[in-house]
């Protein structure tokens, strides 16, 4: 491969590097849904968790799933993976109800 200098549109000169805007300017970057999923996923994971309820389980799943899309890679880790491991054991003693014969 030949390289010509000469037929190379591309100036270094002028690359600029991107600087996201400050929040302030746009409201749209402080959306505030994956705090509120979040905070709803723990929520529900503890009432399926205490309560057996499994309805509030499959809905604490659901909430962390959109907490996680939602969310920047910037965002509290420890509070995102503290709600992924609440709905998984929400769910347990929910689906492990056994029934012995008497």
């Amino acid at each position: 491969m030949s390289t010509n200098n000469m037929s190379d549109p591309r100036r270094p000169n002028k690359v600029l590097r991107y600087k996201p805007p400050p929040s302030e300017c746009n409201p749209a970057l402080d959306d505030p849904t994956p705090d509120y999923m979040n905070l709803l996923g723990m929520i529900f994971s503890m009432c399926g968790l205490m309560l057996k309820l499994k309805w509030c389980a499959w809905v604490a799943v659901y909430c962390s799933f959109i907490s996680f899309a939602n969310s920047r890679s910037s965002e509290d880790t420890k509070q995102m993976m503290s709600s992924f491991i609440l709905w998984p054991l929400s769910l347990l003693p929910s689906a492990a109800v056994l029934d012995f014969p008497e």
